[in-house]
């Protein structure tokens, strides 16, 4: 394993346990109930595909996102993301109007390699990434060097920040991991330039 500092261009913070257990529990169970989940649909390689979890796409009114060839509006901020929202802002410095929430049923489910580099997020888009649930495998691998790499085990309340130049030079996955049974929600917060 690489750490962030064997990563040249990337800005990247690992702050475990970020949230307390009990917290952490607390927000996943309010999110399995007040979120709007649903499977979104994306375009790769040339055609529709339902991607491999559940999603949603929060935020203020005016945060409207394009990836994987698909438009998304937001649902409106649920009430128990409003104090995270708050409490990221001033840990990390930065502004956030909109958050997208992954559920990972199982570890057969899972998010490819891809870099959040969609051009309303901006040259050097913050993001904040909260996780609750079962802890999954996280990967960084540089996209001129593949083999300069780094993994993450991000557990029950991990925040993992990636800044600066990380979207631009990095890409990003979480593979599947045939033997965890549990659930997992991530939080991905960011800013989106508005319309």
């Amino acid at each position: 394993m690489l750490f962030p500092h064997d990563l040249p261009d990337a800005d990247v913070r690992h702050l475990p346990r970020w949230l307390a257990a009990a917290e952490a529990d607390a927000l996943q169970r309010a999110l399995q109930e007040q979120v709007a989940w649903e499977t979104h649909r994306i375009h790769l390689f040339g055609r529709w595909v339902d991607s491999p979890r559940l999603s949603s796409w929060m935020g203020d009114a005016d945060a409207h996102y394009r990836y994987s060839g698909a438009d998304f509006a937001p649902h409106p901020w649920p009430p128990v993301l409003r104090g995270v929202r708050a409490r990221l802002q001033q840990a990390t410095g930065a502004r956030f109007n909109s958050v997208l929430a992954n559920r990972y049923r199982d570890g057969s489910d899972s998010m490819g390699w891809h870099s959040d580099d969609e051009p309303e997020l901006g040259s050097e888009p913050s993001i904040a990434s909260l996780s609750l649930g079962a802890a999954r495998r996280f990967l960084l691998r540089r996209r001129d060097d593949p083999t300069r790499k780094a993994e993450y085990l991000l557990g029950h309340g991990d925040l993992l920040v990636m800044a600066g130049q990380t979207q631009r030079f990095y890409q990003h996955a979480l593979p599947k991991m045939a033997r965890v049974q549990g659930e997992r929600i991530n939080l991905t917060f960011r800013w989106v330039q508005p319309r």
